[in-house]
């Protein structure tokens, strides 16, 4: 039997297709659930929200409130409780430790699906010896409770603020505090190495970049800039989130402990600040959680850590009016209605089936509209900004929509992304042109939504509101179609370039 020759281009097309696979269905973003606020939503409707209108498959609650945990219950939706700061000296024995788990935790599993327990937040930071003395007890004391009560699906861990570094700059110098190194440090991060759990920390580039020094807030908002050169590694940094987890891992590294997994237990940036507070914007606020969503994943990981998907909790969930600061109010990614304060691509809404390109079967009434009197049209949160600019040309140029709310000026033109700017006219659109189904298709580039998207003074229309516009549509959306290059047929058109690859290598 003659022997076949291995194929290098069928290797590589095998390898480009796990990558491009893997790059496609990752996704490690979660989000803090905090409620110090009096006008938030019962925890049973955010449940429900996050369940059926996002991608965020997680939640880190800071307590382990019983109504908080019932409300996820079958959501299949990740939740991380928290043990506050106070009781963790009186759980450091294993009998306390063993009550918490039956009275906080038991009553609510399986059907809520609590993956973590994080005890305490930034502990060292509070500065207080009796709490820093009790958190490896405690923890060592809750991990030996889930372990008895056959509940070893659930880690232990505890979030830590980037002041557990003495050093940070260039991140290949990072070190962990004197004094804490060995004493505090190198025993937590055995732990986390035999129990296989993360090491937790809250990096906020939001309080790393000088106002006085305006090329540093590019480089916290992952936007275009010149970088920050670590000359001991070559590394030219180009974001200050790379940055600041690589300066973690290399203190972790110094001493021994660089195998342990990282965990992003908090990070975020505030859309509305104190009056000419530099670097708090919505503009701003979106640049930073989009693109860390996009980055981290995009599977990349650091330089010191590459090929790494860091499971990251974003700060936060909802605006929370009874916070001291303005800022402070104002890292929400919702508002209390539910509705986005900005668009970052975890916002998906529930859709009616499909949608298609083409009508819907009418209803009994004759009305091709769903039961719902009012729907918007958004992007779909895998939609390319390429594809999403084309709909925004299209719109703008040929149907005879007024473009002019997302113009600089409008009251739609902050945030000024295209995602953003897009939805607007993508609604719009569909609005005008009567509200059919098949008129959010855009190259299956959109959804049906049944909240409302508007924010500030943005206010999208709908049926109710109406614009008296009328949409020019010269071909029902196939010429969305022909622009809309999406990437399912970027995907068949890599498969046959794959199949052609293995013609030659065979035959």
């Amino acid at each position: 039997m003659a022997e076949t020759e291995p194929c290098p281009f069928l290797l590589l097309a095998l390898l480009a297709c796990t990558l491009f696979l893997h790059a496609t269905s990752t996704n490690k973003i979660g989000v803090n659930y905090g409620t110090v606020a009096d006008n938030l939503p019962p925890p049973s409707t955010v449940a429900a929200f996050l369940k059926s209108q996002t991608t965020i498959d997680r939640v880190k609650l800071f307590d382990a409130s019983p109504d908080m945990l019932r409300a996820f219950a079958g959501t299949g939706i990740s939740v991380t409780v928290t043990v506050p700061n106070a009781d963790i000296p009186s759980l450091s024995g294993l009998p306390a430790a063993q009550a918490w788990v039956s009275d906080n935790l038991l009553p609510f599993l399986p059907a809520t699906a609590v993956n973590r327990v994080a005890v305490g937040n930034e502990v060292l930071a509070t500065s207080d010896k009796t709490l820093i003395a009790h958190i490896l007890p405690t923890m060592k004391a809750l991990h030996q409770a889930l372990a008895l009560a056959n509940l070893t699906a659930v880690q232990v861990s505890t979030p830590h603020s980037l002041g557990i570094l003495s050093s940070s700059e260039p991140p290949s110098a990072g070190a962990f505090r004197r004094g804490y190194d060995r004493a505090v440090f190198a025993p937590i991060l055995d732990f986390h190495r035999r129990t296989k759990t993360p090491f937790m920390v809250n990096p906020y580039p939001f309080f790393g970049f000088s106002p006085t020094r305006p090329e540093s807030l590019a480089y916290a908002l992952f936007k275009p800039n010149g970088g920050v050169f670590d000359a001991a590694t070559g590394v030219n940094y180009t974001n200050m989130f790379d940055a600041q987890m690589d300066a973690v891992f290399s203190a972790m590294k110094k001493l021994g402990y660089d195998d342990v997994e990282l965990v992003v237990a908090e990070t975020g940036w505030p859309s509305i600040g104190d009056p000419n507070q530099i670097g708090v914007s919505l503009d701003d606020a979106a640049s930073y959680n989009g693109n860390l969503i996009k980055h981290v994943n995009s599977g990349k990981g650091t330089p010191l850590m590459p090929n790494r998907t860091f499971e990251t909790y974003i700060f936060s969930l909802f605006n929370e009016n009874l916070k001291p600061t303005v800022s402070e109010r104002n890292y929400g990614l919702f508002k209390p209605d539910l509705t986005p304060v900005y668009d970052v691509g975890v916002f998906t809404a529930k859709q009616a089936p499909g949608p298609t390109s083409a009508p819907p079967a009418l209803t009994p009434s004759g009305s091709p509209e769903s039961s719902s009197s009012k729907k918007w049209c958004v992007p779909k949160t895998n939609a390319s900004e390429a594809a999403l600019q084309a709909n925004i040309d299209y719109v703008c140029s040929s149907s005879g929509i007024d473009c002019g709310p997302i113009k600089d000026g409008g009251p739609c033109f902050k945030p000024n992304t295209v995602r953003s700017h897009a939805a607007y006219v993508m609604n719009a659109y569909y609005q005008a042109s009567g509200r059919h189904d098949f008129d959010c298709d855009f190259g299956h580039t959109g959804v049906i939504t049944y909240s409302d998207p508007s924010y500030e003074t943005c206010t999208y229309p709908n049926a109710t509101s109406g614009t008296g516009q009328k949409a020019r549509k010269p071909d029902t959306g196939a010429s969305l179609r022909r622009v809309n290059f999406n990437t399912r047929s970027y995907l068949v058109l890599f498969i046959i370039q794959i199949q052609i690859l293995i013609c030659f290598c065979f035959f």
